[in-house]
């Protein structure tokens, strides 16, 4: 009789909710947008098992000012994006990215002198 060593029991593979490709171009077009009118400096991307974030930072060690949320759960019933103001308001929540962004879009818009 061989000795074998007791087989590891495989990890369950966690599935975590991340940005496609397609979410991510309108999110980074208008982050490159707020990046050169100098409203915003920095950016964070965190994946979990229940939601992803896109995160918009003024200074990089500040709390973020808006955070970019995708929660699929929530698809049927609010939408499953939504942009969260510093404070934890929801500023804007639907299924279509393109218009929950928009609420970020008119801080681009400024009043001419």
């Amino acid at each position: 009789m061989t000795f074998q060593p007791p087989v590891p029991f495989p990890r369950p593979t966690e599935e975590r909710i991340s940005f496609h490709r397609t979410e991510l171009t309108p999110i980074l077009s208008l982050y490159g947008r707020m990046v050169a009118a100098g409203e915003w400096r920095d950016y964070g991307i965190s994946s979990l098992r229940d939601v992803a974030v896109f995160s918009v930072f003024r200074r990089t060690a500040e709390n973020p000012l808006y955070r970019i949320e995708k929660r699929p759960r929530l698809r049927l019933r609010q939408g499953q994006y939504a942009v969260i103001g510093m404070e934890g308001q929801v500023l804007k929540r639907g299924d279509d990215l393109k218009t929950v962004l928009r609420v970020l879009e008119r801080k681009l818009i400024r009043p001419v002198d």
